[in-house]
């Protein structure tokens, strides 16, 4: 007796169900950037281009140094905004400041664990002006920067937006990304030129500020509902610059410091006890018996 198999997945599923089509149908990747992003020249003989990607979540800012190969993208370097409270930043961890930060953050650790962060400082007090990194010289002659391009993914990239935050801290902080003033807050659209006033005021969270002082002048209510936490912890909008200032000095320092709360540590048990809250357990044919003849006497009461 001859047993016949049946072809689950055939060479037509695989030509129809591909990863890369899949995810485009999602739109969760703009394959028309990415192979841009990803294409080495030829004559580079297999060197790593790296791509400086930028996400945001509704709670967290996730930065990464990738390098595409055959086997796929590899992680050279990451950064997250919630590790800023190592550095003091406590709150507010999404917003155009917290980007700046993070992006600082990453190409501080890039630098450090490449050994050229003494060489590529960066710019090391923020003064909201145009720069990019240079060569530098060295012993040996002269050392190019480390170089990354931009990666937004999906995210719009319209004037001002977070992106660009993330992007002039990663710059400030040492490495090379190509990029121009244009998108950044400040620049206008008219003259063609960057007011670094503007975009110091960002990197210091003073828009943040201004609407602190604007909501506790005009609704005092809303002002405590929505910076609950600030005032939980005494930070006032005059003291958010000096806040940030500490910061950029303390990742300088530091790149790789870890954030240690004062909460006491929960036990794996507490943990799964905690997991077991969000996680509905399968009813029992008697329970569904139960639960439909409780159904059916409401409606019978109700009739």
């Amino acid at each position: 007796m001859t047993r016949v198999f049946k072809i689950q997945k055939s060479s037509a599923y695989y030509s129809r169900y591909q990863t890369k089509y899949k995810r485009r149908r999602e739109g969760k990747t703009d394959y028309y950037a990415r192979k841009r992003l990803i294409t080495q020249a030829k004559n580079k003989y297999g060197a790593p281009k790296y791509r400086l990607v930028v996400r945001f979540t509704n709670r967290d800012i996730i930065m990464q140094v990738v390098t595409s190969e055959i086997t796929g993208d590899k992680i050279f370097a990451s950064a997250y905004s919630h590790e800023l409270r190592a550095y003091g930043v406590e709150h507010g961890l999404t917003n155009w400041a917290a980007a700046y930060c993070t992006g600082l953050l990453i190409a501080r650790r890039v630098l450090k664990k490449l050994g050229i962060d003494e060489t590529f400082e960066g710019v090391e007090e923020a003064d909201g002006e145009f720069t990019l990194t240079e060569a530098a010289e060295t012993e040996d002659g002269e050392r190019r920067p480390f170089k990354a391009f931009l990666d937004v993914g999906l995210a719009r990239t319209s004037t001002g937006a977070r992106v660009f935050g993330a992007l002039k801290g990663a710059s400030d902080g040492g490495i090379f990304v190509p990029h121009s003033e244009k998108r950044f807050p400040g620049y206008d659209i008219e003259t063609k030129e960057l007011d670094a006033e503007v975009l110091r005021k960002y990197i210091f969270g003073g828009h943040v500020a201004e609407y602190m002082e604007t909501l506790a002048d005009d609704d005092e209510e809303r002002y405590k509902s929505q910076f609950q936490k600030y005032i939980d912890d005494d930070i006032e909008a005059d003291g958010l610059e000096d806040l940030y200032a500490e910061a950029h000095k303390a990742i300088r320092e530091d790149p790789f410091k870890k954030y240690e709360s004062d909460a006491p540590k929960k036990t794996k048990e507490e943990w799964k006890a905690i997991s077991k809250k969000f996680r509905t357990s399968k009813l029992t044919k008697a329970q569904r018996e139960e639960n439909v003849q409780k159904k059916i006497a409401e409606l019978r009461e109700a009739a």
